[in-house]
């Protein structure tokens, strides 16, 4: 094992404090590629382990919150999606469904799937999960698509949970922040997984990270996580220049044995293939990134009904379930960002040994350089007064 170097400016800013962190790295949740045994692994680590609960049932989510609990006695957080269904879940008729069906149809039965048949939809309640993370305790929660009700987030805030917003656009930023957040993870266009825009159509969001995290960092006073196409130390360094406090990692995880990730996805991540990725609203009805390969291309043709989320995620797994069983990766929904092709560590240890070392050499210099950045810029943005008051009290404290 690589040996660890503890620096303070890179490791003990505003972001590792509230978090009880020893490094600001976190993983991100990966949706239903979670696993409890990668969260812990990376919490045991001393970054931030997450959990991507969002597509669970309430008691699903408390036996995965036990269980965690059993595997790391350090912090972690559980996510959540605010959004849980498009417009038009509760409407979407049978013959929209077939029409869903009919690009996939063919495909399903040539690697030995059944053809689904339509069933109504029938909702998991967002307050009901948020309910389960309340009574159990839990360290940190963060969520996408939106901001809870001012009444969730001061029951959280009461049992000192952290909260976690994610930002898609400064504007959805500023938001985060009137809400009383206490961090906010800033994420480009290049991550993998879903667009988690709330205030604007995810296609009108699609700033990159290097745009976004800077900006903001100028617009709000709350630490700021970057997120999205960030796959090693440089990445990391990037974003502690841009003015972030700590780092959302997840397409990096996912290749590790530990991620919830099929050993045909890890396999695709590891190799040449994920080089070109794509956005789709095909894979589950919403805006995400992904490798680019066969099921990719035929969901995003022309004039293909894509059914409202969570229906057409639903619809995909009666292919994906069965091309894995098959080993036709061309056939996943491969998740993935921009940054894949720099995925190299299959193991997390070896994964954060790599990332502490490397960032260790450089990490206090860029920090506090950044750190010293918005201390300038806040004094900047005194108000005028202020800014005389404390000009002629240093003036009078010269000459006398």
């Amino acid at each position: 094992m690589a040996n660890r170097v503890h620096s303070k400016a890179w490791t003990g800013n505003r972001l590792t404090s509230r978090l009880g962190l020893q490094y600001p790295i976190i993983q991100g949740p990966l949706g239903g590629l979670s696993s409890q045994r990668l969260t812990a692994a990376v919490s045991n680590y001393g970054g931030l382990g997450s959990f991507g609960a969002h597509g669970l049932k309430p008691n699903a989510i408390r036996n995965v919150i036990r269980e965690m609990k059993g595997l790391t006695p350090k912090p972690f957080a559980m996510n959540l999606w605010v959004s849980m269904e498009d417009e038009g879940a509760y409407t979407t008729t049978e013959e929209a469904f077939h029409r869903g069906l009919s690009p996939l149809k063919r495909h399903i039965e040539s690697v030995g799937g059944a053809t689904p048949s339509y069933s109504p939809y029938e909702s998991i309640r967002f307050e009901d999960q948020v309910q389960v993370l309340l009574d159990e305790g839990i360290s940190a929660f963060s969520f996408i698509y939106g901001i809870p009700s001012e009444q969730i987030l001061d029951e959280f805030r009461r049992k000192g949970v952290v909260l976690i917003g994610t930002a898609t656009t400064v504007d959805e930023a500023i938001a985060l922040e009137q809400a009383g957040v206490d961090v906010i993870a800033a994420s480009g266009f290049e991550a993998g997984g879903h667009r988690g825009s709330f205030l604007q159509p995810s296609e009108d969001s699609l700033t990159g990270t290097m745009a976004l995290v800077p900006q903001v960092a100028d617009a709000v006073k709350l630490p700021v996580v970057a997120a999205g196409g960030i796959g090693d130390a440089r990445g990391i360094m990037a974003a502690f220049a841009l003015g972030a406090e700590g780092v959302q990692m997840g397409t990096a995880f996912l290749a590790c044995e530990e991620s919830g990730a099929s050993k045909l996805h890890r396999e695709a991540l590891l190799s040449g293939q994920a080089r070109q990725t794509a956005l789709t609203h095909g894979f589950t009805g919403r805006l995400a990134r992904g490798i680019k390969n066969r099921l990719l291309d035929i969901l995003n043709q022309k004039d293909i009904e894509i059914l409202p989320y969570p229906l057409q995620r639903a619809l995909v797994r009666h292919i994906s379930i069965p091309a894995e069983k098959a080993g036709k990766p061309e056939l996943l929904p491969l998740w993935a960002g921009q940054s894949a092709s720099l995925s190299h560590c299959a193991n997390v240890r070896a994964l954060l040994d790599t990332l502490v070392q490397e960032i260790s050499d450089v990490g206090d210099v860029v920090q506090s350089w950044s750190i010293q950045r918005r201390q300038a810029l806040a004094q900047e943005k005194e108000p005028e007064g202020r800014i005389g008051l404390r000009a002629k009290s240093e003036s009078k404290r010269r000459f006398t």
